[in-house]
């Protein structure tokens, strides 16, 4: 694991070899040309995401959990989208997790060492109780880095499906995924500085995979968040203006059936939709295995 030279994300980018020579706004516009490339590469591995995205539905489904593992940028880039998805889905904390390197302190101040420790990538799994219904999906950008490669042949010991997210073909520690989603974003603007093209790829690949899992498992309606945790002044507006988009009522009428639903969302709706009680909204989401046009729909069949 010694020699990175030859790692395409540690080669030189031709294009930027002046760089430190142009002017600012050529600066600008390289590195916005070198951007423009990475939607193109993550293009290319759309097929490994949706056997990703398959894996996580099923293991969703099964009362599983999504975890991202990985050290530096990558680890923060999997913090990043998992913190959000309680706000955004109304999923518990412990739903989709991130265990980065060096622990929750290394995100704010790095903890390079931390990646080394390949042992560590497997206790901090173990310390969060991975079972076999778990995903997990190991990110690094060259490929290469112990503390993920510890994680992911864990994963696999146990039995729970091991994903490899990198930048680099043919990557070390694909060598332990069941999954292999290498995105080849090419050299950086600046060589070796992997929080640019790779880890703006792997941002996308993440907002994919957790995205289209959430809305696999109903917790979007039409191209509505109807999961949405309402814990601000921001979200409330939010939460009327869906209930209203999705039923006609006013925007008034919308946070009067809120109120009577504990702001959650998806019961709002089924009540103003189809006029039951909010317990019964509850049980009809239930049955409907969370899909609230699903729900709807079997208050028209009883």
């Amino acid at each position: 694991m010694d020699n990175i030279s030859k790692l395409t994300t540690e080669l030189r980018n031709e294009r930027t070899m002046n760089i430190d020579n142009m002017s600012t706004i050529d600066m600008l516009r390289v590195i916005n040309e070198e951007d423009q490339k990475v939607a193109l590469a993550v293009n290319k591995v759309l097929p490994q995401v949706k056997e990703t995205v398959e894996a996580v539905v099923e293991s969703l489904s099964k009362g599983g959990r999504l975890f991202y593992v990985g050290a530096g940028t990558s680890g923060r880039i999997g913090i990043l989208d998992a913190v959000e998805c309680p706000p955004t889905y109304s999923t518990p904390p412990e739903l989709v997790q991130a265990v980065m390197a060096g622990g929750s302190g290394a995100m704010e101040k790095a903890a390079e060492g931390a990646e080394d420790q390949e042992e560590q990538g497997a206790k901090d799994l173990e310390a969060r109780g991975l079972t076999e219904l778990d995903v997990v999906i190991g990110i690094a950008a060259s490929g290469r880095t112990p503390f993920v490669a510890g994680a992911l042949k864990y994963a696999r010991k146990l039995g729970a499906k091991a994903v490899s997210l990198t930048s680099n073909e043919n990557s070390i520690i694909s060598q332990f995924a069941d999954i292999k989603i290498e995105v080849a974003t090419g050299p950086e603007v600046v060589t070796g500085s992997t929080r640019m093209k790779a880890a703006t790829a792997h941002k996308m690949i993440l907002n994919m995979i957790s995205t289209t899992s959430m809305i696999k498992v109903g917790k979007v309606y039409e191209n509505l968040m109807v999961d949405l945790h309402v814990s601000n002044k921001k979200l409330e507006q939010r939460a009327k203006n869906i209930v209203s988009t999705i039923t006609g009522v006013s925007v008034e009428e919308a946070g009067e059936a809120l109120a009577k639903t504990n702001f959650e969302v998806k019961p709002a709706i089924v009540v103003v939709k189809t006029g039951v009680s909010f317990e019964k909204a509850k049980e009809l989401i239930e049955e409907a295995n969370g899909f609230v046009r699903k729900a709807i729909e079997l208050v028209d069949t009883k």
